[in-house]
């Protein structure tokens, strides 16, 4: 596109309503595998390391600190960038911003060969913080990117569709990640020398698709116009409720992930062992990857809902029978029922993003009433359906908080990811009510109120004020 181009997700040029932009996201879409793939693989690295080098475990899990620490630090070190010497992102473009992110986490993942080599788990620590800081740069250059590329009104269904990809990676990263790096690449490697050959593929892989984003047609969108400094991105107000609002669901999110486990353990729930529990929480992330393909299809921007309704139809076909092979007809049935009630809260939305979003998460905010206060097989499976309800709110909210704001979209963007640290705040919280209150079921009110102010933010918080205009 030529450099006077201003490409905008609430007013777009006529080429970008006219352009296919169906290469170009398939292109973009490997970013999300990627990072999901990589994020997922901390659950690996943690017993690895603290096995490798002798941890205790809250020393272990600075591994999760200094991967999603850079969320916060490298988020807020661009603002300030974005604020004092004018927005990073506009000035290069997109898809260099893109470029530079992957290159960044390319050059984590080749630390982690020294970081082996010395036998310094403070390398490793220094490494994720530098793979967490190319993420970091992806997040903030790709997800607009994604809603800009194509139609305003189809940019959820856009980001819905990538972040089911970002989630299949979180699905299978455990599998083959478990198995590069604890099992049987080379049977020579023990301890932390197992991580240097699956870290090098992932930097090689990473290389690849940068130097493929480098030389593949992808619409390098930018403004010529001059770019100030400033914080301008902050005097919308529908964007300052929607870092809030990223902010809850990331901590939403994470806290029930993490609670589950132990939850399913009590012996008034389920009295499963962690094994058993594990096999279980599988169902909650996976329900976010099937509720965000659904959600990719529902919020479309295709009038022809008949063919909305038969893709729907096709993937709960696919996942019943899965479910069937995998694990019996009785969990196959209660999956397919939990789908079925996904499928008329989409339905009382109306296919709207900001109205589905609503309804998501007033239907989460009686999942975990139930969650909190029932018991049993009821209680168990309320709180796993969640996953379907959450799947659609990250990529809904970020494309109802960037909507309209022009080239201030990037610094906008930094803002949400560096909301991201909500999954680093809000658990805690929800343990230190545990704690003190002897009760993990109670604990679950914590992220009862994120979605209270989610629903806020779907019926009311994201619409388009005038004083920033």
């Amino acid at each position: 596109m030529a450099g006077s181009t201003h490409t905008d997700i609430n007013t777009p040029p006529a080429q970008a309503l006219t352009t296919n932009y169906k290469g170009p996201l398939v292109t973009v879409t490997m970013l999300f595998f990627m990072w999901g793939f990589i994020t997922c693989l901390n659950d690996i690295l943690i017993p690895k390391l603290q096995q490798a080098f002798t941890l205790e475990l809250w020393q272990a899990m600075l591994i999760q600190t200094a991967f999603f620490g850079a969320y916060f630090f490298v988020s807020l070190l661009y603002f300030i960038l974005s604020v004092t010497k004018g927005d990073p992102i506009r000035r290069i473009g997109y898809k260099n911003g893109i470029i530079v992110g992957l290159v960044v986490a390319a050059v984590g993942c080749t630390l982690f060969y020294p970081s082996a080599s010395f036998h310094s788990y403070g390398f490793f620590l220094g490494a994720l913080f530098i793979l967490a800081s190319g993420i970091t740069i992806l997040q903030i250059a790709a997800n607009p990117y994604v809603a800009i590329l194509g139609p305003p009104e189809g940019a959820a269904s856009r980001l819905n569709m990538t972040q089911a990809l970002n989630s299949l990676g979180t699905t299978v990263a455990p599998i083959i990640g478990g198995y590069l790096i604890f099992g049987a690449v080379d049977a020579a490697q023990t301890g932390a020398e197992s991580v240097k050959m699956p870290y090098l593929g992932l930097a090689a892989a990473l290389l690849a698709i940068a130097l493929l984003i480098k030389v593949a047609k992808l619409p390098n969108i930018h403004s010529g116009d001059e770019i100030k400094p400033g914080a301008e991105a902050l005097q919308h107000r529908h964007l300052l409720l929607g870092i809030i609002c990223i902010f809850a669901y990331v901590g939403g999110e994470v806290s029930i992930g993490s609670a589950l486990i132990n939850f399913f353990m009590l012996p008034e729930i389920a009295g499963l062992n962690e094994a058993q529990a594990g096999h279980f929480l599988a169902f909650y992330w996976g329900g976010a990857m099937v509720g965000r393909f659904f959600g990719a299809i529902a919020l479309s921007d295709t009038k022809n809902s008949s063919g909305k309704y038969v893709a729907m139809g096709g993937i709960t076909a696919l996942v019943f029978v899965l479910l069937f092979l995998a694990y019996g007809l009785n969990e196959a049935l209660i999956v397919l029922g939990l789908i079925a009630l996904n499928f008329m809260v989409l339905m009382l939305g109306k296919f709207i993003p900001s109205r589905t979003l609503g309804y998501f998460a007033a239907t989460v905010v009686v999942l975990l009433l139930i969650t909190c206060f029932a018991t049993g097989s009821v209680a168990m499976w309320a709180v796993i359906s969640i996953g379907l309800f959450n799947s659609i709110m990250f990529p809904t909210i970020f494309t109802l908080a960037i909507k309209g704001l022009g080239v201030h979209t990037s610094q906008a963007s930094s803002l949400l990811v560096m909301a991201i640290v909500g999954g680093a705040v809000l658990p805690p919280i929800q343990g230190a009510v545990a704690d003190i209150t002897g009760d993990l079921q109670i604990s679950f009110l914590v992220p009862l109120l994120c979605y209270l102010y989610i629903m806020y933010y779907g019926f009311s918080g994201y619409k388009i004020r005038n004083e920033a205009a």
